[in-house]
């Protein structure tokens, strides 16, 4: 007798179980998004239009980059930031066209607030002393208002609204 209690126990336990899960993975949808299935999502992913976007902004990279070439010293390096920095947002920007999520709103503008304090680090190396000290507080300064405002953005974005 205690045998057939033990196993209808478990079994009813396992039965509980299963219908838990089964009603925990009804949505398959990420956060935010629009898309129902992940299967769309990925037929996006894979869609001609993202991959030609994706080849595009490649070789705008690279043909920013070959301009880089011809110059020297720091406005070199200031270049090739610039060129990483713009295939960087472009890239979050193709990610979060496909996505339609905040939180890929939020990384397009961090890439761009990264970006930007890239950039001005490589420019404060023109400068020195005290001035060059400034200058990169001021770039740090500049990248943590800005990814604070994307996080209040995304934030305010994701709130539910009445």
């Amino acid at each position: 007798m205690r045998m057939t209690t033990l196993y209808a126990a478990l079994a009813g336990a396992f039965l509980l179980g299963t219908a838990a899960l089964s009603q925990a993975q009804t949505s398959n949808a990420p956060a935010g998004s629009d898309l129902k299935h992940p299967i769309a999502n990925a037929s996006v992913a894979m869609s001609k239009e993202y991959r030609s976007e994706h080849e595009a902004i490649e070789t705008t990279y690279k043909a920013d980059k070959a301009v880089c070439k011809s110059l020297t010293a720091n406005a070199k390096d200031v270049c090739i930031k610039e060129a990483k920095g713009k295939e960087k947002v472009a890239l979050a920007e193709l990610d979060a066209k496909r996505k339609g999520t905040p939180h890929s709103q939020y990384e397009v503008l961090k890439a761009k607030a990264e970006a930007a304090y890239e950039v001005a680090q490589e420019k404060c190396d023109d400068l020195k002393g005290a001035d060059k000290t400034a200058c990169k507080k001021q770039a740090k300064a500049d990248k943590a208002k800005a990814i604070a405002e994307a996080k209040q953005g995304s934030t305010v974005a994701a709130a539910p609204t009445k």
